[in-house]
């Protein structure tokens, strides 16, 4: 279809049959109309619901699979049911789209940055006792694991994905995930590269500045918590890229 508006054209896609039925059948999904779990109905109904061809639902069936919202089982017990939208899948499309544009490794720390000083001064602000009370206990599980440097940093990826997730912004806490998911790549390579033992000095140092952050918070004093985890994400963002020019292609290639 063209549309055209005085001299300048416009085509309009007209979306494929296919692409109609799988918005459909997302929005049940994403409503709560079909749950986790529940089958599908069969393909005869579905075909007779929406009026289509077998190949045109099974167009449908490969674009939400594609999204990780159904998963299709073959066979005479088969079929396709629900599943939780998964958020490793945009992480892993994120990652992907920040490599192709040529994304230096920085870019994503200072990102992640930002988005945490801003949960940071929430959890300042907000009347957050019942948060600030798990993220004290997420810090104490982690205060036996400053000498394995493995455990560590999953243990400090954890803290840093929770930051964000208790300060009660879910968009916020979506986008975090996106980045952490990057950065636990990259901490995992950089163990490997530098040696387990070398990394237990500056493990202490980051327990030790997750306690003084929560003293912080609990204190209520956004601007001082703010700055003081700004300081502490420079220091990490310096300690683990330096100067190198290291993009996204060789961390998650």
């Amino acid at each position: 279809m063209r549309v055209t508006s005085g001299t300048k054209s416009t085509v309009v896609r007209v979306p494929k049959a296919g692409e109609l039925v799988a918005a459909n059948l997302r929005r049940r999904i994403i409503t709560g109309e079909l749950n986790v779990g529940d089958p599908l109905p069969n393909e005869a109904v579905l075909m007779e619901q929406f009026g289509v061809s077998r190949p045109t639902l099974r167009e449908a069936f490969r674009i939400l699979e594609s999204e990780s919202i159904i998963t299709v089982l073959r066979g005479a017990h088969g079929g396709a049911r629900v599943l939780a939208p998964d958020a490793s899948v945009a992480a892993r499309y994120t990652g992907l789209l920040l490599q192709y544009q040529g994304t230096p490794l920085i870019d994503v720390y200072r990102a992640r940055a930002s988005l945490e000083v801003s949960a940071v001064g929430m959890l300042a602000e907000g009347n957050r006792g019942e948060a600030l009370a798990t993220f004290a206990e997420l810090i104490e599980a982690g205060a036996d694991l400053v000498e394995d440097s493995a455990g560590f940093a999953r243990h400090d990826v954890g803290v840093h994905q929770a930051l964000i997730d208790l300060a009660g912004n879910q968009t916020l806490a979506v986008l975090g995930g996106m980045l952490v998911h990057i950065i636990d790549a990259h901490n995992a390579l950089f163990i490997a590269s530098h040696g387990g033992g070398n990394e237990r000095p500056a493990a202490r140092a980051a327990h030790r500045a997750y306690l003084k952050l929560l003293g912080l918070l609990r204190e209520g004093d956004a601007t001082a918590a703010q700055e003081f985890w700004r300081k502490h994400l420079d220091a990490i963002e310096k300690y683990m890229i330096g100067d190198t020019e290291t993009t996204l292609v060789e961390v998650l290639s």
